[in-house]
């Protein structure tokens, strides 16, 4: 059975099942300084330290439910005296979260746990319960900040993931599938790992072989100086459960997504205007260079800041701020953590030379628009913006929204689709699929990008 991606949803209910006994855990080595007990290494004293500061986070939402089609004809919903529209369903849920400032109460959690929350209560170690509210949250990382009255709290300092390494020692703490607080340990499995976009919109993963399940979200990786060095978000595993694949978004991102959830309670994301590539050795052969890393640039956003410092389709990303670009998520990445007005230096290479170019992020371009009802009656209900280059791949039109029972919805569009194409005529902005829409006959095949799938929908 191949493996499948799952976000780390928060545990509302758990099923037992027979497991096979694992394996048991390697001794760490004998250069690692661990505590001894009755002349056994121990991590207990480090559990001890660090556990105080890992919570519970239980969550109520309302959740709006789809109506059922009978309910938008009038007569139906008089002769069944049927309410007008179908009342919201209450769903209980449960994660995890990370104290990371003991006198402000700051607590760390991932954005799906408390998505849409009307309560939020947090269980401590010692088994207080504190109400919790938001502070902030962003979507595109899945980091949220949460605050609850500081007293007698313990907290995590945050470590510095620049240092880590495949192969370092690891523990995760967090509630999974509600049971309560369990520690975990392993290793770190990889670093910078991404998934395309599948998880998160922003993606530079811990890989870990620490056990993680749903119910973690939001719980803490340490290290083993009892330092965080990141949040638990998701897993691959064939039926949901861990198989020792897990990620957890390191510090060095939520420090940023965090210091700017305090002072806006949002992320103020900017761009610099550019659609980015990957470099690979054919690619480098093709170009005639010998150069694997980077980000290429293929194409340049008009207006843009990007347009204005003089950036040209076919440069190579090599450097941002003096650092190396390896990759070109590594270069959205670093771009998407940056605030609007960062002054930035980008160094490129343009035919075998390297050239600097300072750049100030600026604001995404937006055009939105609702469809029409003369033009596109099976889109009605649906809003399209243009495609962001700072975090979209794929150029194109964005559905933005999607309203429930609407036309749009009947057609099975979704919010976050990429509309690359109207009749097979490729379309890179909104302008241009007005026109496609408008010019396309009776039926209108779209073609789009969802996720990490291609879908066709035909229109009529």
């Amino acid at each position: 059975m191949s493996g499948r991606i799952f976000r780390l949803l928060p545990a509302a209910a758990i099923a037992l099942t027979f497991l096979t006994p694992a394996l048991p855990a390697p001794v760490l080595a004998a250069d690692i300084l661990v505590p001894m007990r009755d002349g056994m290494p121990t991590l207990a004293p480090l559990v001890d330290k660090v556990t105080p500061a890992v919570v519970n986070v239980a969550v109520k939402a309302k959740l709006e439910m789809e109506d059922n089609p009978l309910f938008k004809d009038p007569k139906f919903r008089r002769f069944f005296d049927l309410p007008d529209k179908m009342p919201p369903q209450e769903r209980s849920s449960v994660g995890s979260g990370v104290i990371i400032d003991a006198k402000k109460g700051y607590i760390l959690t991932n954005h799906h746990v408390i998505d849409e929350a009307t309560d939020i209560l947090i269980t401590l170690r010692d088994k207080r319960t504190l109400t919790a509210k938001v502070i902030g949250g962003d979507k595109d990382t899945d980091i949220a900040l949460l605050q609850v009255p500081a007293e007698n709290l313990s907290a995590l300092p945050m470590g510095d993931t620049s240092a880590m390494k495949v192969g370092d020692y690891v523990l995760a703490v967090g509630n999974p599938f509600g049971l309560g607080q369990t520690v975990t340990s392993g290793i770190v499995s990889a670093l910078g790992r991404s998934m395309g976009g599948s998880i998160e919109s922003y993606e530079d993963f811990i890989q870990t072989d620490a056990s993680i399940n749903p119910g973690n979200s939001g719980g803490a990786l340490v290290n083993l100086k009892g330092e965080l060095i990141g949040i638990n978000t998701a897993i691959i595993g064939p039926a949901g459960g861990n198989v020792g694949v897990g990620f957890a978004i390191p510090t060095s991102m939520v420090k940023s997504v965090m210091t700017q959830l305090i002072a806006y309670g949002e992320v103020r994301r900017g761009q610099i205007g550019v659609q980015i590539a990957d470099m690979t050795p054919e690619l480098a052969k093709n170009l005639g260079i010998n150069r694997t890393e980077g980000a290429l640039i293929n194409a340049v956003v008009k207006g843009s800041p990007a347009e204005a410092a003089g950036l040209k389709a076919g440069d190579i990303a090599i450097e941002l701020d003096g650092a190396p670009l390896k990759s070109s998520t590594e270069l959205r990445n670093r771009i998407g953590m940056m605030t609007l007005g960062t002054s930035v230096n980008l160094s490129v290479l343009r035919e075998g030379s390297k050239k600097n170019f300072k750049l100030t992020i600026g604001k995404p371009p937006q055009q939105t628009v609702e469809a029409k009802a003369e033009t596109t009656p099976a889109l009605l209900g649906a809003t399209f913006s243009n495609t962001d280059p700072a975090t979209d791949k794929t150029p194109g039109v964005k559905v933005t929204n999607v309203e429930r029972g609407s036309p749009a919805a009947q057609s099975r569009l979704q919010p976050g689709d990429i509309i690359v194409s109207v009749n097979r005529k490729a379309i890179a902005n909104v302008d241009e699929f007005t026109e496609a829409m408008k010019d396309s006959e009776r039926q209108t095949a779209l073609f789009i990008k969802r996720g990490g799938e291609d879908v066709l929908i035909i229109v009529q």
